[in-house]
């Protein structure tokens, strides 16, 4: 179970990653965020988005126009 999840659905490049970015914050060291998010761009987006910070990217799945990422956040 996620300690925090974002509902960025329904948003378009970057506000899913600008968000997550933030939510990230309120999550402690090896935590995890969970995102929703419709943008198809968004599974290319997350992947640069934690090689980028050092954050894990646990899971990554997609349903029915829904990308889910799950992410570990790390000491940065």
């Amino acid at each position: 179970m996620p300690d925090l999840t974002l509902d960025a659905q329904g948003l378009n490049c970057p506000l899913p990653i600008l968000k997550a970015k933030k939510a990230l914050l309120d999550v402690p060291f090896g935590g995890t965020l969970e995102v929703l998010a419709t943008d198809p761009g968004s599974v290319a987006d997350f992947t640069a988005f934690c090689r980028a910070t050092g954050h894990s990217l646990l899971e990554q799945s997609g349903e029915n126009g829904v990308y889910r990422f799950l992410i570990q956040r790390q000491q940065s």
